[in-house]
């Protein structure tokens, strides 16, 4: 009978990929699992830590994944660490299922070298970033925020209801998008549900023709920032989007725009973002990531009256859950099977 090991933790629980692959896989197999603890304790970064270099965000250590997996043919985790040493360590070893939109925990090279098949499972929160980055843009854009927070310090904000002072409705505003992969084609379709003018940058993709009927634009991102009145982000980090909302672009937004991260933190210089909203250049932000997790308390954007902050929550969602393990526990029965995989790296 084939093994399969799976690591979960506390967001992709080990049982739902169980009940998922024994629910598509009609063979018999043996199924063990652990539990990680992860969120409820902080994960790790492979450059940070010597031996996990080619690893990004990872929880727990090599040597628990070689003690669990043991002889097993099958692995499918969501964050266990597996670097060089521990396909190494593991010769059975020869399918990797990881529920993550990247396999930022494994080294692919040495994935490569073992002859190891690697399937992760792109989009599996991409509705739920997406509808909370509707949650973010409304938060902003109708003073949700400004409103909860000034009636826990016993204010009651009146003056908020003044034409000089209010919010707008996304359906006079135009919301540039900037990133039109998984994510940002599902806030487009949300945003156009509100009657919202949308404006999309992204060199790598070209509009549908539905697209197209329905409104929206391709533009530059010259043109993105300078007309739209919020600026949502949503591509990958790679060298060439890195840092892409610096001093120089967030000067071409508009006065008084806003800008949302629900993507991933180093895409934006955050000193010169801190900058842009001291000097109320920029009305307000909501950040979701950040380039070092936790936040430092002393982080000066925290004390910033203008920013609404969640702690990389957006693709935290049931759903979320239950999607990634269906994708996985598919790419298992074709594996299985002899098929190719859905979602091969």
């Amino acid at each position: 009978m084939t093994s399969i090991a799976i690591i979960g933790d506390f967001f992709m629980l080990p049982s739902v990929f169980q009940e998922k692959i024994e629910a598509v896989c009609n063979q018999e197999l043996v199924i063990r699992t652990l539990q990680q603890d992860w969120p409820n304790v902080d994960m790790e970064h492979g450059y940070a830590v010597e031996g996990m270099e080619g690893l990004k965000e990872y929880f727990g250590t090599p040597q628990e994944v070689i003690n669990f997996v043991g002889d097993a043919e099958l692995f499918v985790t969501h964050l266990a660490p597996i670097p060089r040493s521990v396909m190494e360590a593991l010769p059975n070893l020869k399918f990797i299922a990881v529920s993550r939109g990247g396999p930022v925990n494994i080294d692919m090279e040495a994935a490569r070298d073992h002859n190891i098949k690697v399937v992760n499972t792109p989009g599996r929160n991409a509705s739920a970033v997406a509808e909370f980055t509707l949650g973010a843009i409304l938060a902003e854009t109708r003073l949700i925020r400004a409103g909860h927070e000034s009636l826990k310090k016993g204010e009651w904000r009146g003056d908020l209801y003044r034409a000089d002072r209010t919010g707008r409705e996304l359906n006079e505003m135009t919301v540039g998008v900037i990133g039109y992969g998984n994510i940002g084609t599902k806030v487009v379709r949300l945003l156009r549900a509100f009657g919202t003018r949308v404006l999309v940058h992204d060199p790598y993709v070209q509009l549908t023709q539905s697209d197209r009927e329905d409104g929206v634009e391709h533009v530059n991102l010259e043109t993105l920032l300078q007309e739209s009145d919020v600026v949502t982000l949503h591509p990958r980090v790679t060298e060439e989007t890195r840092h892409m909302m610096n001093a120089d672009t967030f000067a071409q937004m508009k006065k008084g725009a806003i800008f949302i991260n629900t993507a991933r933190g180093p895409l934006a210089d955050y000193d010169a973002l801190y900058d842009a909203l001291k000097s109320e250049h920029l009305a307000g932000a909501m950040l979701e990531t950040f380039a070092v997790e936790p936040a430092p308390p002393e982080w000066p954007l925290l004390q910033l009256p203008n920013v609404t902050l969640t702690p990389h929550i957006a693709g935290a969602s049931v759903r979320t859950v239950t999607f990634a393990a269906e994708q996985a526990a598919e790419e298992v029965r074709r594996y299985l099977n002899g098929l190719p995989a859905v979602n091969p790296k």
